[in-house]
């Protein structure tokens, strides 16, 4: 008896083909993308991701929007359970961590503007959501901690710190292996990161 390889029948077609596009580049990384790969993940035609999203631009546009949309209800999430301005920041980032450690693919897609539609309704809606979502938080430290605070330049702050401490994590638990050392958990890390933001902040 012989086992078919499975393949796309019925239901969410859009969706099966961001899923394979978002296991593809995790396996590959965004240099190994290709509809035609993407196709034969979800067990369809080679012109399927063509006929839902126009080309490969097209489709990591619509994956880019999608990891957006995650980015921005983690954050929401966080920013409702937390104690006060501190405490907002300190959830959001942790919030944006981990929806970059759990969806890396996502991510290499959302940070590559040169691969997809900048100027989709959809990708700027989500991402436009997210960007509301940190400035509403640095408001409240404004209103709570420094009425004097430039919300604008220091949201872009925020934003450019927490991806760089994104980034930087996997070579601090390089550089701790080499040198037998260890490296905080990413909790403390941007639990100290919080601390170091707003002294900038706040001028305390």
């Amino acid at each position: 008896m012989t086992t078919a390889t499975p393949t796309y029948h019925h239901g969410d077609l859009p969706t099966a083909l961001r899923r394979a596009t978002v296991e593809l580049v995790t396996e590959k990384g965004v240099a190994g993308f290709s509809l035609r790969e993407v196709a034969r993940r979800a067990g369809v035609s080679h012109a399927a991701p063509a006929h839902h999203f126009g080309d490969t631009e097209g489709l990591l546009t619509s994956v880019a929007a999608e990891g957006f949309r995650t980015l921005a209800d983690e954050m929401a999430k966080a920013a409702e359970i937390a104690d006060g301005a501190r405490d907002r920041l300190y959830r959001t980032g942790i919030a944006y961590v981990r929806v970059n450690t759990d969806n890396p693919a996502h991510m290499a897609i959302m940070t590559r503007k040169d691969l997809v539609c900048n100027d989709d309704p959809q990708l700027l809606a989500e991402s436009v959501r997210s960007y509301d979502l940190l400035l509403d938080t640095v408001r409240a430290i404004r209103d709570e901690l420094n009425p004097d605070l430039d919300v604008d330049a220091a949201a872009t702050f925020c934003w450019a710190s927490i991806q760089g401490l994104v980034q930087l994590s996997p070579k601090l638990e390089e550089v701790a292996e080499d040198t037998g050392t260890r490296t905080a958990p990413i909790e403390v890390l941007v639990d100290q990161f919080t601390d170091f933001l707003l002294t900038g902040m706040t001028g305390d």
